[in-house]
């Protein structure tokens, strides 16, 4: 496996492969860092490794003495994170690819990024001005069955679709647009559906597509059920707290 070591961004979401990740950047670590992939050649990747926050973890500034207003913050590239900042973050993440890095008119940045390829994260360096991760690179595998479980998922989330949405065929994504190939799919749709971070997280770390496929399949019948069962529900009030598989 390719390991390598790259500028980490820690999020309180879950990043996939092939989704497009916008962000506003403000806090002095994270504008240090889009300084620096910007010094990056044009023809080259602009990579950094965003990573899940575990529950329990926030994201800095923070004072480790909240709520006691009088409390000194701690500062530095692991604020917010505690003395070893890897146990702060979920083990497997993406690498992001930044196309775009606009500077603001106030020191912060525009940024927008597609996630890339999924990754293991080895080790976390605090002593620069952000955080750096030794990181491998996870290769995707189909696994047995990923074909016909694709287009299990691709049923069961029209399904979904339509409960959420009331039946309002004008709010679906065009057939059309569902992306055929397995893996693309298995991505979109952890994406899309309306899920915890922890469920999130559990199918980024889906060891091949078809394990992702199969746990989708499962977790689309089930909030389809859930969904089915609560009609006077607005589905505007259902994707305000998403539910858990668990």
């Amino acid at each position: 496996m390719t390991v390598a070591r790259l500028p980490l961004f820690p999020l309180n979401s879950v990043l996939f492969p092939g989704l497009v990740l916008p962000l506003n950047i403000f806090e002095q670590r994270y504008r240090a860092m889009m300084s620096d992939l910007l010094k990056v050649g044009d023809d080259e990747p602009r990579r950094f490794a965003v990573v899940a926050i575990r529950d329990g973890h926030e994201v800095a500034p923070s004072a480790p003495g909240m709520p006691d207003a009088t409390a000194v913050q701690r500062r530095g590239a692991a604020a917010g994170f505690g003395e070893n900042p890897i146990k702060a973050f979920h083990p497997v993440g993406c690498i992001a690819d930044a196309a775009t890095i606009r500077e603001k008119d106030d020191g912060g940045f525009d940024v927008l990024a597609t996630g890339t390829t999924r990754l293991r994260l080895l080790s976390v360096d605090a002593s620069g001005p952000y955080l750096m991760g030794e990181i491998e690179e996870i290769p995707e595998e189909q696994g047995e069955g990923a074909g016909v479980l694709a287009s299990g998922v691709v049923r069961a989330f029209r399904t979904y679709q339509k409960r959420l949405a009331g039946a309002n065929e004008r709010s679906l994504v065009a057939e059309q647009d569902l992306p055929g190939e397995p893996t693309v799919l298995s991505y979109l749709v952890a994406a899309a559906a309306v899920l915890d971070t922890a469920a999130k997280q559990r199918l980024l770390e889906a060891p091949h597509t078809a394990a992702r496929l199969r746990q989708e399949l499962m977790i689309l019948r089930a909030e389809s059920a859930v969904i089915r069962s609560i009609p006077s529900l607005p589905a505007v009030d259902l994707t305000r707290q998403p539910t858990s598989p668990n």
